[in-house]
This record gives structure tokens, sequence and C-alpha cells, in this order.
């Protein structure tokens, strides 16, 4: 009952998802009535089809096909609610960013795929549900204060993404 009172939703490791069935039918009571899902930091291609599997369960296929929304190829309003984002970051946890000196893509992405972008919308073109794949957005928020270097290459972008995220899913 408590996520009816929430507006807006962040899934983290989403690729570890199994919702059961009651979860599955207050999601999707949830996102049909104006909810927003916001999901992020899973990587791989495991880890993305568990999820799909998952969402599909809430959202059939038939009804609410899963779109790209990758930027720059794709322009939905999401990208320039009060910034303009012309490409989405690969953005790796801060642990693994400092255990491999650097890197921005996690071990679980074993293809080294980009990041990619993906929404859900409803039957009036609302987006109820966005996907960021192969990058952790929240961590860029999260670990601000922990490293100088982090912080300076990935928050900029990490906000600017976060930010237009809650305000379309707060106005749409």
């Amino acid at each position: 009952d408590a996520l009816f009172q929430c507006p807006f939703t962040l899934v983290e490791d989403a690729g570890t998802a199994r919702f059961t069935d009651v979860e599955l039918q207050r999601l999707r009571e949830y996102l049909l009535k104006g909810g927003f899902l916001f999901v992020s930091d899973y990587h791989g291609t495991d880890a993305r089809e568990q999820f799909d599997k998952e969402i599909r369960k809430v959202l059939p296929a038939a009804d609410y096909p899963i779109v790209d929304l990758t930027p720059p190829t794709h322009d939905h309003p999401v990208w320039r609610t009060m910034f303009t984002v012309s490409r989405l970051p690969q953005i790796a946890s801060i642990q693994t960013w400092r255990r491999t000196g650097g890197s921005t893509i996690e071990r679980w992405n074993l293809e080294g795929a980009p990041p990619d972008a993906r929404g859900i919308a409803d039957a009036h073109g609302r987006l109820m549900v966005f996907m960021v794949h192969n990058s952790d957005i929240p961590d860029a928020w999260e670990r601000e204060g922990e490293d100088r270097e982090y912080f300076f290459r990935f928050s900029p972008e990490g906000y600017a993404i976060g930010i237009n995220v809650v305000l379309y899913a707060m106005t749409h």
C-alpha cells in the first residue's frame, strides 16, 4: 500500500528482480494509476533479459511495447525536461571504477555493450517505466562526496539525467 503514496519509484539492480504475484498485480495498478518506475544499475544481457521477463508480467508486450529512448537517436521529452541530455553516459559503480582504475563497464556487462535507455508508455503516451541499462546513473548522486575525481567525471551528467527523469515523472 505504501507504494501508492510514492509518485516516483527507483529500482536498482533490476536484473535480479523476481516479483511475486501480489507484487506484479500491485505494480501494474500503481503504474496504470499514474506511478512512475525508474530502473537503473543493471548490466549485461542476463540482467536485461531477467528484468524484461519480470516487467512483461506486469505490462504485457502486446499492450505496452518497450521502445528505445537512447539519445541522441531518440529525442524524447525526458531528455530535455530541464537539462538538454544529448548522450547517455556509461557509469560504473564507484567500487568498479576504483577496482579497475577507471573503467566504466561493470563486470556483468560481459559484452562491453554501451548503455541504452528504453521506456514503456501507457495508452496515452505517458512514460510509466524508464529503464537505463548498462549504466549506474544513481551512483553519480550517491557517491559524490566519496571521491572528487568520480564526482567531477560522472555527477554532472548523472544529476542532469536524474533531475530530468524526476521532473518528467512529476509533470506527466
